[in-house]
């Protein structure tokens, strides 16, 4: 199927097979589909902490802490979305696009301002981690 023929989203009555809601509409740029937020055990070690460093210093690559707990998001767009944002396989659509909800998205706000903390450099996740850990510059006497 290519972008022509993609299913616009559209609002649908029950009738109708496909169900996009307002909100969903609104968003042209489909927020939710040009990143994956990966749910991560909660960090507590400096050796936690220094993996992540490992990670944040990656493009598109961002951690944050929300109420549900840590996640690594990654910014990268889904390769389904035709150019007005409509999915191409909407009808064979993974499971966790199809479980997606979107009370409160990042339409309404985004990660980075909803979330309690928020990483996006190496340098804002090394400031956090000096003050959690007292002794975080003698981390690297543990690989020694």
């Amino acid at each position: 199927m290519n972008a022509k023929d993609a299913i616009k989203l559209q609002d649908v009555t029950a009738a109708g097979a496909i169900k996009i809601d307002k909100k969903c509409n609104k968003c042209t740029q489909k927020i939710c589909c040009n990143s994956i937020n990966q749910k991560i055990p909660t960090p507590k070690t400096r050796e936690d902490f220094d993996n992540l460093l490992w990670q944040v210093s990656h493009e598109n690559i961002n951690i944050f802490k929300d109420a549900d707990g840590w996640f690594l998001h990654i910014g990268t767009r889904c390769t389904h979305l035709a150019p007005d944002g409509a999915c191409n396989i909407y009808d064979q659509r993974p499971w966790v696009c199809r479980d997606y909800k979107n009370d409160f998205c990042e339409f309404d706000e985004s990660i980075a301002e909803a979330s309690q903390l928020f990483f996006s450099t190496y340098e804002q996740l090394e400031k956090y981690c000096r003050k959690r850990f007292k002794k975080w510059k003698k981390r690297f006497e543990l690989f020694v």
